[in-house]
């Protein structure tokens, strides 16, 4: 009931748009009255013509296209943010990593790069995942 009333609603705006319209039209009254009653009589036959499951049908796909673009779009901000803080644990890696060099003992610099190797395996296994 409320579709039809939306619709009912839709459709008596597009008139009454129409309506002033030609009210507003530099014509006589007369001239104005004929354009009005054929404008009138155009909705009309164009009110008939709507199918109401068709109308139906093109909100569902319309509100379905606007769902999978909302979903892309917050996948995409995902993705980004996903990557952002994937390269700021790679810096921060090279860091500790540099850190380990620096202190001269092999063994730390060792694990330190043997973790540095498996984080960013993990972090592009996440990255491909977001991006699949």
């Amino acid at each position: 009931m409320s579709r039809e009333r939306n619709l009912t609603s839709l459709v008596a705006g597009v008139a009454l748009g129409i309506g002033l319209g030609v009210l507003f039209a530099p014509k006589k009254g007369s001239e104005t009255r004929e354009d009005l009653k054929k404008e009138y009589n155009k909705m009309t036959t164009k009110m008939k013509e709507i199918d109401k499951e068709d109308i139906e049908d093109f909100i569902k796909d319309a509100k379905k296209e606007i769902e999978k673009e909302l979903k892309d779009l917050n996948k995409e901000k995902i993705l980004k943010k996903a990557k952002d803080k994937a390269n700021e644990i790679k810096i921060r890696c090279d860091e500790i990593l540099n850190m380990a060099k620096e202190a001269g003992n092999e063994s730390l610099e060792k694990a330190t790069n043997e973790f540095k190797v498996k984080t960013v395996k993990v972090l592009k296994e996440i990255i491909d995942k977001l991006e699949a």
